[in-house]
Order: C-alpha cells, then sequence, then structure tokens
C-alpha cells in the first residue's frame, strides 16, 4: 500500500493487443471511489502494516500507473544535476537541499492515488534530459541592500538573481532565489540522466533503484520500502526497515550525502479531499564534510488548519558523535543557515542562527518556489524495445482496460498477473530455488546502499548512450 499522487501524464502506456473489447462500464465518482476504499480499509484496523499485507484492490480504485514507474524522487532533473556545483561545502549542502524539495512535486502538484503493487522482478528504466539552468549558489558573494550578490555568482547565466513579479530589483522587498526554473521540453544543451529500479523483494515489498549521471559525476541510490498503518482516520505512511533514504554520491568532491524519509499522513479520507502531509523529521548529512541538516515538518497549525511548514538548518557535526535529532538541540555557534516555509509552495533561508523571520526580507534567498515547476516528463524506451516484465509491458493490458473504462477486465487481467506470481514462487519452494535479483546484487541491505550487478550496470550504460535494445541480457 502506498499513499502517492498522481502528476499530470507525463509517459504513454505500452500499448497492448487485447481481445475483443468489452463496452465501457461506467466509471465511479470520485466520492464512490472514496467510500469503496474506506470500507476496504477497516478490515485492516490495528494490522501493523498495511503494506507488507499487500491486498489487492479492484482496478477502478487504481491510478493505471505502475509503481516503480511513479515511485522516484527525479520530480526536477535540473536540480539534481546541480548538485556538486558549488565549491564551497555549505553551498553544496544547500543544492542537496533544492533537489530534497522538489522530488516530492508528485506530491505538492498533484492528487493522491494508488498505482499497481509491483511484482517480483518487475523492472523499470528511463531517462530524463535537461538543461544545467540552476542558478548558482553562493553564499559568500557580497550582497546589495537589494538582496542581489555583487558578482553575481549567486545568478543565472543571465547575471541576474529572479526578482518576484511586479518589484523592481532595487525594491528592497525583492529578495533573491536560486530556485531552479520549469524543465524545458526541449532541452538545448541536454544533460542525460539515467534512472533503473528493480523490485527485489515480495514479503516485505522491496525496489532497489539507483540514478546515474556520469557527465555532471552524480549518483544516486537505495531501497524504496514503507510500512503503512489505518489509524482510522488517516494512513501513517513510514519508511520500511530496508529503507535508509536516498545515497547521492558526488565523484568530483569524493563526498556522500544520505538523506532520511519522514513519516507522512494521507488524510482527509471523510472529507473527500485526500491530501498528503508530513509532521515528521528528515535529515541530510555529509560525513565528509561534517555538516547536517534537520528539517522539523509540521502538519497542524492553529486550530488544527494544515501548514505544510518545514524548519530547517545546516550546522556542524561529528559523525563519530551524531546524537542531536532536534533543531533546539543544537548549539546556537554551530547553526550556519536557517530555513522556513511551506513545503508545497516556497522555501527561504537565511545564514547564520537567528531565526528566519528575524532577518529582513532582501537577506532572504528563496531556495525553492514550487508554484512555476511540473513534474518532469520521462524518456523512455520504444515499446518495442521493452522487455516482457518491464513495468510498462507487464502492465499495458490492465492499463489499456481501465483507460478504457472495462474495470471488469482490468480486475480480472490484474488477478491474473498476481496469481501468476503467486505460481512462480509456489514452484520455486517446490525446487529449493532462491530468487536472485537481475540488476542489484542484493535484495536488501543493512547499509541501504544497493550495488548493481554487471547487467545492472550494461543496462544503465547504454541508456547513457540512448540505446534500449538489452535482448542479448538474460533476465
Amino acid at each position: 500500500m502506498s499513499a502517492t499522487s498522481t502528476p499530470p501524464s507525463s509517459t504513454t502506456p505500452a500499448s497492448a493487443v487485447s481481445a475483443s473489447p468489452a463496452p465501457p462500464e461506467e466509471h465511479p465518482s470520485d466520492g464512490s471511489k472514496l467510500k469503496t476504499f474506506i470500507g476496504i480499509l477497516r478490515k485492516f484496523i490495528g494490522v501493523a502494516d498495511l503494506a507488507s499485507v499487500r491486498f489487492s484492490l479492484p482496478s477502478q480504485l487504481l491510478e493505471p500507473t505502475p509503481n516503480l514507474e511513479y515511485w522516484n524522487y527525479l520530480d526536477s532533473p535540473n536540480a539534481f544535476i546541480a548538485i556538486g556545483t558549488a565549491d564551497d561545502p555549505v553551498d553544496r549542502m544547500l543544492e542537496v537541499l533544492r533537489f530534497w524539495f522538489t522530488k516530492d512535486l508528485k506530491y505538492a502538484k498533484g492528487r493522491p492515488c494508488k498505482p499497481y503493487n509491483s511484482c517480483l522482478g518487475e523492472f523499470f528504466r528511463c531517462n530524463y534530459e535537461t538543461d544545467d539552468d540552476a542558478p548558482r549558489i553562493d553564499t559568500k558573494a557580497p550582497r546589495s541592500s537589494s538582496g542581489s550578490t555583487a558578482s553575481g555568482a549567486s545568478s543565472m547565466k543571465s547575471g541576474k538573481l529572479a526578482v518576484p513579479g511586479g518589484l523592481s530589483a532595487s525594491d528592497p522587498r525583492a529578495a533573491s532565489s536560486v530556485s531552479v526554473a520549469q524543465m524545458a521540453p526541449n532541452p538545448t544543451k541536454p544533460i542525460r540522466v539515467s534512472y533503473l529500479t528493480e523490485q527485489t523483494s515480495h514479503h516485505p515489498p522491496v525496489s532497489a533503484f539507483y540514478v546515474s549521471c556520469p557527465e555532471k559525476g552524480l549518483h544516486a541510490r537505495g531501497f524504496d520500502q514503507i510500512t503503512a498503518k489505518f489509524t482510522g482516520t488517516s494512513i501513517k505512511v513510514m519508511p520500511g526497515e530496508h529503507n535508509l533514504g536516498i545515497f547521492i554520491t558526488v565523484d568530483k568532491h569524493k563526498e556522500t550525502y544520505q538523506l532520511t524519509h519522514p513519516a507522512a499522513h494521507l488524510g482527509g479520507l471523510f472529507r473527500g479531499a485526500l491530501s498528503v502531509t508530513v509532521g515528521d523529521v528528515a535529515f541530510i548529512s555529509c560525513p565528509e564534510t561534517k555538516l547536517k541538516a534537520i528539517l522539523q515538518y509540521y502538519d497542524d497549525g492553529w486550530l488544527g488548519r494544515t501548514t505544510n511548514k518545514v524548519d530547517g538548518i545546516i550546522f556542524r557535526y561529528d559523525p563519530e558523535n551524531d546524537d542531536k535529532t532536534r533543531i533546539r538541540d543544537i548549539p546556537e555557534e554551530d547553526i550556519l543557515v536557517r530555513l522556513n516555509g511551506p513545503w508545497k509552495e516556497k522555501i527561504v533561508f537565511t545564514m547564520g542562527p537567528k531565526p528566519v523571520n528575524t532577518h529582513p526580507v532582501e537577506k532572504q534567498t528563496t531556495i525553492i518556489d514550487i508554484a512555476p515547476l511540473n513534474v518532469a516528463p520521462k524518456v523512455l524506451p520504444p515499446a518495442e524495445k521493452q522487455r516482457a516484465n518491464e513495468s510498462l509491458q507487464m502492465w499495458s493490458e490492465v492499463t489499456n482496460a481501465i483507460h478504457s473504462k472495462q474495470f471488469s477486465r482490468a480486475t480480472t487481467l490484474k488477478q491474473e498477473l498476481e496469481e501468476a506470481q503467486r505460481e512462480k514462487a509456489r514452484e520455486r519452494e517446490r525446487k529449493g530455488e532462491v530468487w536472485k535479483p537481475v540488476f542489484f546484487a542484493q535484495v536488501t541491505d543493512k547499509g541501504g546502499k544497493p550495488e548493481l550487478t554487471e547487467k545492472g550496470r550494461e543496462v544503465l550504460k547504454r541508456a547513457q548512450e540512448g540505446k534500449w535494445d538489452v535482448e542479448d541480457i538474460s533476465l
């Protein structure tokens, strides 16, 4: 079970040959779907982990999207490829935070939904192509009274910082911005980012992923696993035991950043207005620079109104004695940067230990402005180059049936896929075989960092070259 949300469509489902088409069925209203969903959830009140139960929902309650296609962190790849650009370690941590605040655009801009459960051995691959257009972050560049940098080192290629609409650069309210722009549909000098993920475990459900951008010397990897519990009024979603976050390696500086996921809530079940809120703590740490960020998320404000607010700091820490988990426990002399704002809208940062709201607006810098951003499109392998257990191919007939509003057929096809997986598991058990992933060396790993197999490295290498043919790779 995953509480996710759907962005504007960025991919085209692979086509599949179906039997003679059945007449379209009446599409259930959102209210009807929600009522059915709640009725199913009530049966699981008190169950410790909904995700481990892997109960099957009828097709009309599903978003016609494979989970592996949907569940990734590259909603804004131009923010990802900018990591490691700055010379100063604090600025590089800010680059990582800028990426962090873009990775959940699908939650900030979409509506909650439920994609398909992944099958063991299912995999997904794609590319992203983006301009290297993120504003440079240089917090040591001198500022003028208007908030811009005298050297322009924090600026876009034009040499000017972004200014809020309707304000001139000389207006004291025109705070500077290093937020990324919406990714251009046709990049002029594209940098390619390749993504590969595979379902490595079924019980518990775990997938491994790897992100590669050799041109920028950037790599990211991790295991995705969630636990979920229905509280009676909402669904609480937390990282599973094998999900230790996202690990980003910057070759140039020989640094690795660990980004841990906070718990989230899918609420509004009884209001008929589903929404994702976060009320937990996230940590981003880099042992090589001895810098760490704490991000405290708040889901409710005064009178229970949702604020979607986040407070954060960057501070010096001791990797050998990493025992501080609350912002209030950090000595002021160790705090280098403070951040504040609603994570679904705009977040700003200021230098030094003083709270953000004590600084004049012209001393505040926008690290991310969500408003103009949308989820970036993926570059997908052609349907004829996809293997049978590739997500879009595996689920294509189910997807086509849902799009055609043939929900009974979609449910039947989905159940057939699920039963085929169970039969394969029974066959392995009869033969005493242990299933092994194809593209990753291990099912799970206590360190949270999946290693690619030779086949995994080859698939990513070909993706970087724009080559999608993998028929010669045995799966």
